[in-house]
């Protein structure tokens, strides 16, 4: 039974230091739907998205009236559009996002993933049209997210991909230029991407799932930020313990939204995602924790070892407390969406590639990354490669949101509104990569890969 203490401290948590659910996502089958006929395909995705998620956000509305706890977005995921829609005779998906923007808007959701591709090992005639359909895609719809997964560990890394992601991305930019390139914040590129994360704009309803499945994530970086308040001047043993036992009890958290969500609905529970995930909001900042572990600015020595630990002992205390822990579960490094990391960003203690290094020890990549409108399509290209090589050798995921802003240069700001934020214009490393990119191919995977 949950003591009275255990109710206040709750309480507290979500009143005075914004802990939340920051997604309850529903992930949805469609690999029943494919039909020659495009105009077909659309109706029967958008009839079974709408049909399966019609309960989904009154749901949400009610465990959230009934349990005080604050549940900020339902989202749908959906198996990727380029398995889904492979049957159609067509040279464009753009009628399918469409049709999923429609069926998102019809059931009140804010994002609905999926227009995703899987080409770590190469290319399906369905991958190709997906994604030469991005860029038209997310400028022409609100709620739709996309994903390209091009490397992943036993496979290695799918450069030709990787040079048409830098083409892709720099194409989705100019499209929504004057939405200071917002089309680029719904795509993310990954290097061995998890099948069941419920965060944006990386999820996606994969193949080994069930047909339905409720996926929920978690967050709570000021709970974490108080509770190590209370431990200053102690040694960092002790500040991972506090973060391992601040962890479970906002895994706990997500743990009773995912049943409650789970029995209401009818469909079966998938993971719990305890990743730390920031907001623009003053008090919600991953980079805040670590420069109240001792840090002067977030980017100064010592960052990657704290923020190491900070995601080791986050999966630690989340694992006591859910036997099923998925997604991504860590810390998110997003610069626009933490206020902290914007902070760190305009005294200068952050950079890319102190970014690049974070990566190597947290949940994702470079995420929410603005960057002049000016850079090539082959340098992008380049910092994808660069993170998907970190995934791999690694054997974890890594993932790139990159937006190359127009018109913007180094000591602009660019504003996205929302939970996407705000952010200074980073610097780019001027010097050249397009000979590597160019060569294509496909790095190979590392030993590792073989290891059982």
């Amino acid at each position: 039974m949950l003591s009275l203490q255990h109710i206040l401290e709750t309480n507290r948590m979500i009143e005075e230091n914004k802990l939340d659910v920051r997604t309850i996502t529903l992930g949805i089958s469609l690999r029943d739907c494919g039909h020659p006929d495009m105009s077909v395909f659309c109706r029967n995705i958008y009839d079974k998205i709408t049909k399966t998620a019609e309960k989904l956000v009154r749901v949400g509305e009610d465990i959230e009236a009934e349990y005080g706890i604050p549940i900020i977005n339902k989202r749908i995921s959906v198996t990727p559009m380029a398995i889904a829609a492979e049957s159609c005779r067509t040279d464009t998906y753009v009628p399918v996002a469409q049709a999923m923007d429609a069926a998102a808007k019809q059931v009140g959701v804010n994002f609905i993933g999926g227009f995703s591709a899987l080409v770590e090992k190469g290319y399906t005639n369905g991958d190709k049209i997906l994604i030469r359909s991005i860029p038209e895609a997310l400028t022409v719809t609100e709620r739709v997210c996309s994903s390209v997964n091009l490397a992943s560990t036993k496979s290695g890394i799918n450069m030709d991909c990787v040079r048409e992601m830098g083409e892709i991305i720099k194409r989705t930019a100019e499209l929504t230029a004057d939405r200071d390139a917002l089309g680029c914040a719904k795509l993310v590129v990954f290097a061995n991407v998890p099948e069941d994360n419920p965060f944006m704009a990386g999820a996606f309803h994969g193949v080994g799932e069930p047909e339905t499945t409720i996926n929920v994530g978690v967050s709570g970086p000021g709970v974490v930020k108080r509770a190590l308040e209370e431990v200053r001047g102690k040694d960092l043993g002790a500040v991972a313990e506090t973060i391992k036992k601040t962890a479970f009890k906002i895994t706990r958290v997500g743990q009773l939204v995912a049943q409650e969500a789970s029995r209401r609905m009818g469909v079966p529970f998938g993971i719990i995602d305890l990743s730390l995930a920031p907001t623009p909001a003053v008090g919600d900042s991953v980079a805040h924790i670590l420069e109240e572990i001792g840090l002067e600015s977030c980017g100064a020595p010592g960052t990657t070892a704290a923020l190491a630990m900070l995601n080791d002992a986050v999966k630690k205390g989340g694992l006591m407390a859910s036997s099923y822990v998925g997604g991504l579960s860590g810390a998110f490094i997003p610069v626009s969406e933490d206020a902290g990391m914007i902070a760190a960003v305009e005294r200068g203690s952050l950079t890319l590639e102190k970014l690049e290094a974070m990566t190597c020890v947290c949940s994702v990549g470079l995420d929410m990354i603005a960057v002049p409108g000016a850079t090539p399509a082959a340098t992008i290209a380049a910092i994808i490669a660069d993170e998907a090589a970190i995934g791999m050798i690694n054997n974890k995921t890594t993932a790139v949101r990159i937006i190359p802003v127009p018109g913007k240069s180094v000591g602009d700001r660019v504003e996205f509104g929302g939970l996407l934020g705000h952010s200074p214009i980073l610097a780019v490393n001027p010097f050249g990569s397009g000979t590597f990119i160019a060569r294509g191919g496909r790095i190979p995977a590392p030993i590792r890969s073989l290891t059982n």
